[in-house]
C-alpha cells in the first residue's frame, strides 16, 4: 500500500488527475479553483480556455469519444457551472466518460446566498452516472479518483463538486492508482442460445451500435458478420461502427438513414443488436417504411443490464462487452457449425439493395438557384472531398440531419453527434475537442447557421490555441427543421424561423481564422480540400437554397385545432 504524503489539497487534486492520465482540461478561468489551476503546467496538463462553458463540456465530450480517455471540463462556481448542464446532458446520452469538475461556493458560508452560490448537486443529478461532493480537504484524492473511475466503468459523465475553500490547507493523503477495468462477454448460457439462434437464422441482421465503437470491437463484429454472410446496419448516428466500404455494410437506421439498411432489416428473422440500446429515435419508421421486424427474434447485447429490453421487446438479453461478445458468439458458431462458405445469394441481395439506394439518393431533389447550392448537392460534394481518416461532427437541424445519408466512415471514433439529446451548438466545440485529442486527424464540423450563432465565438479559441478545425456552415437563412413543421402543419406561418445572416466567412477572418464563402457546387470540394490542407482554423460558409427534407418527428404532431373564434381564421394546411 502506498504511504501517505504531506501535500496541499490542490496538489492532491492535480496529482490524481495526472495519475488518471489527464493531459488536457477545457474551461474558463475562475477564482474558485485558481490555486489548483496554477499547478497544471508543471503537472503536464494543458488548460484550454474557451469562450463559453457549455462549449468546454462539449469539447470534453468530443475529446473523450475519439480518444477513449476521460474528457475533463472545469469552470467557476455558480453561473460557470450551470452553463455546463446542456453539454453534460449530451455527454450522458452519448455515454461519454466526461468528468465535470464543479468548484462550489465556500463550505462555511453555504446557504447564506453568497456571491455565485447555488446547490450544484441537484442540477446534475439526472444527467450523470455518479456525483462526488468533496466534504473535506482530506477526501480530495479519494473522491477525485472515484469520479474518474466510475466515468470509465459506467461509460458516462460524472460530477466532482469541490467547495472552493477545500483546495487550501495541508493534508496527509495517498494518491490512488487507477483501477483496471475488466469487461466480460456475458453469460455463457445466453451466449450459447444467441449463437444457436444466429446459426439457425434464415436471414440474420447485425445492428452495430455505439457500444461496438466504445469496446473497440469493429474488427470482431466484421469477423462475425463475415462468418454469417449477413447484412450489418449501424444504429442511429453511429455510422462509424462498421466500415462503409465493406460488402456487408448497409448504412445507418433512423432519421435520414439508409433505405438499404431499412429494407434489409425488415426481412430479418433474427436481429443481433450489438452494443445498442435500440433507442426510439433510431427505430421509428422513416421514408414511409415501418422497417422494424416485429416477428423477428431480437438478441440484444449491452454493458448496461438496464438497457436490455427497455425499448424493444427482446428474446435474448446479454449483459456484456460488444467486442468480447462478438468473439464469443463466433467461437460458439464455429464449434457448432464448423467453417462456413460465403452465402453468395444473400451477399448479392445486399449489393442490389445498396445499389438501388445509392441511385435513388443521387436522384433526390437537388435544384440550385443563382448563387445558392442545393443542400443535397453540397452534402454530396463534401462527401466526395472528405479527407481520409476525417472526424466529422454534426449539429442538429434539417441539413445536418440529411447528412446522415451521406456520411461514410472506414474507421471508428470518426462520427460525433449530440445523439438523442439533440441540442444545437454541439458540433463545432465537439470537433475542437476531437482535434485536441487526435491532432493527427482532420476535424470537420457540419453546422447550420442557427446553431453556428451559439458556437461561433469558439473560432477565437481555435485561433488562440492553434486548433485547426474546419467548420462547414450551412447558410440557408432559416431554422430549417422547425420551418418544415410550419410548412406541413401551420399553413406557412413562419414565426421565428426566418434568419438574416452576416457573411460568416468575413466574421471568421475578423477573428483571425480563414473564411471562405462558397455559392457554386463546383467550388465545394476544392474549398474543403484547401481548408484541410491549410491546417488552420477555417470557416466554410456555404450559401444554400431553402430546400428542406422531411421533418424530424412527423409522428409527434397532430393537425392543429382552433376553438376560440379569434383563432379560427388560422386554417390548418392539410397534410
Amino acid at each position: 500500500m502506498s504511504r501517505k504524503l504531506r501535500m496541499t489539497p490542490s496538489e492532491a487534486f492535480v496529482e490524481t488527475l495526472t495519475a488518471h492520465g489527464v493531459k488536457d482540461v477545457f474551461g474558463i478561468v475562475g477564482s474558485a479553483y485558481m490555486d489548483a489551476m496554477d499547478l497544471f503546467p508543471l503537472a503536464g496538463i494543458r488548460f484550454i480556455p474557451v469562450a463559453h462553458e457549455q462549449n468546454a463540456a462539449h469539447m470534453a465530450d468530443g475529446y473523450s469519444r475519439v480518444t477513449d480517455r476521460h474528457g475533463v471540463c472545469i469552470g467557476q462556481n455558480g453561473p460557470g457551472i450551470t452553463n455546463f448542464v446542456t453539454a453534460i446532458a449530451a455527454a450522458y446520452w452519448a455515454h461519454s466518460p466526461v468528468v465535470a469538475i464543479t468548484p462550489e461556493a465556500a463550505s462555511l458560508t453555504a446557504g447564506l446566498g453568497g456571491f455565485q452560490e447555488t446547490d450544484q448537486i441537484p442540477i446534475f443529478s439526472k444527467i450523470t452516472k455518479y456525483q462526488a461532493h468533496v466534504s473535506g480537504p482530506t477526501r480530495m484524492a479519494e473522491l477525485t479518483h472515484r469520479a474518474f473511475t466510475i466515468a470509465m466503468q459506467e461509460r458516462g459523465p460524472t460530477q466532482l463538486n469541490i467547495p472552493r475553500d477545500h483546495f487550501y490547507g495541508e493534508i496527509d493523503t495517498v494518491i490512488p492508482e487507477p483501477t483496471t477495468i475488466e469487461r466480460a462477454a456475458g453469460g455463457t448460457e445466453a451466449l450459447k442460445a444467441a449463437a444457436q439462434a444466429l446459426g439457425e437464422a434464415r436471414f440474420p441482421v447485425i445492428i452495430a451500435g455505439g457500444g461496438v465503437v466504445m469496446a473497440g470491437g469493429v474488427g470482431e463484429t466484421q469477423a462475425l458478420a463475415e462468418y454469417l454472410s449477413c447484412p450489418v446496419v449501424t444504429s442511429y448516428l453511429h455510422n462509424d461502427a462498421f466500415p462503409a466500404s465493406h460488402e456487408l455494410a448497409c448504412g445507418p437506421l433512423g432519421y435520414q438513414g439508409s433505405k438499404a439498411a431499412m429494407r434489409l432489416i425488415a426481412k430479418a428473422d433474427v436481429v443481433l443488436a450489438l452494443g445498442s440500446r435500440l433507442g426510439p429515435f433510431g427505430t421509428l419508421p422513416q421514408y414511409g417504411i415501418d422497417y422494424w421486424p416485429a416477428g423477428a427474434k431480437i438478441i440484444q447485447i449491452d454493458t448496461d443490464n438496464r438497457a436490455l429490453g427497455l425499448v424493444k421487446e427482446i428474446s435474448i438479453g446479454i449483459c456484456g462487452d460488444s467486442r468480447l461478445a462478438a468473439t464469443a458468439l463466433l467461437t460458439h458458431l464455429r464449434a457448432s457449425n464448423g467453417a462456413q462458405e460465403k452465402n453468395i445469394e444473400r451477399i448479392a441481395e445486399i449489393a442490389v439493395a445498396k445499389t438501388a439506394w445509392s441511385e435513388e439518393l443521387q436522384q433526390l431533389p437537388t435544384v440550385p438557384t443563382e448563387g445558392h447550392i442545393s443542400p443535397r448537392t453540397a452534402l454530396t460534394e463534401l462527401s466526395n472531398a472528405m479527407p481520409d481518416r476525417a472526424m466529422v461532427s454534426t449539429d442538429i437541424g434539417n441539413v445536418c440531419s440529411v447528412a446522415n445519408s451521406y456520411l461514410r466512415f472506414e474507421e471508428p471514433q470518426s462520427f460525433l453527434a449530440a445523439m438523442s439529446w439533440g441540442n444545437c451548438g454541439y458540433a463545432f466545440p465537439a470537433a475542437i475537442g476531437a482535434k485536441v485529442g487526435r491532432p493527427d486527424r482532420p476535424a470537420i464540423a457540419y453546422v447550420g447557421e442557427g446553431a453556428w450563432g451559439m458556437s461561433l465565438a469558439e473560432t477565437m479559441t481555435c485561433v488562440r490555441e492553434d486548433i485547426p478545425v474546419v467548420a462547414v456552415v450551412f447558410d440557408n437563412q432559416h431554422w430549417g427543421a422547425e420551418k418544415r413543421n410550419q410548412i406541413d402543419y401551420f399553413d406557412n406561418r413562419f414565426l421565428g424561423t426566418n434568419l438574416v445572416n452576416p457573411d460568416f466567412a468575413e466574421i471568421a477572418r475578423a477573428m483571425g481564422a480563414d473564411g471562405i464563402t462558397v455559392d457554386h457546387a463546383d467550388q465545394v470540394g476544392d474549398a474543403l480540400r484547401a481548408a484541410v490542407a491549410a491546417n488552420r482554423p477555417t470557416v466554410l460558409n456555404l450559401r444554400l437554397t431553402q430546400e428542406l427534407a422531411d421533418p424530424f418527428r412527423r409522428d409527434a404532431f397532430k393537425q392543429p385545432i382552433r376553438l376560440l373564434d379569434k383563432y379560427k381564421a388560422f386554417s390548418a394546411k392539410p397534410v
